[in-house]
């Protein structure tokens, strides 16, 4: 099992910047992959980046460009960098982990553009 545990979320106006972070524990040794989603109220849960075991990024155009994905080992914690925000950014963010296409997820954070 994997549990992660999320912070950092808020409110920020356009333009702005916020970062993620998204602490891991448990069998860390078994994650392939960590990424971020998000949904809006009404919406489906989006895609949003990926970093893989060996460090590999990929990115939605949406947000490509804007947020950066990025890990630090040594804390056992996932983060999203997140600049250029826009109102069309307000979504409960989510990190996940895969476990050979196990998957598990952080409670959620609430991140809200407005001015």
């Amino acid at each position: 099992q994997v549990q992660l545990v999320e912070s950092g979320g808020g409110l920020v106006q356009p333009g702005g910047s916020l970062r993620l972070s998204c602490e891991a524990s448990g069998s860390i040794f078994a994650i392939t992959a960590m990424g971020w989603y998000r949904q809006a109220p009404g919406k489906q849960r989006e895609w949003l980046a990926t970093i893989t075991k060996g460090g590999t990024t990929n990115y939605a155009d949406s947000v490509k460009g804007r947020f950066t994905i990025s890990r630090d080992n040594a804390k056992n914690t996932l983060y999203l960098q997140m600049n250029s925000l826009k109102a069309e950014d307000t979504a409960g963010y989510y990190c996940n982990a895969d476990r050979s296409g196990v998957d598990s997820w952080g409670q959620g954070n609430q991140v809200t553009v407005s001015s």
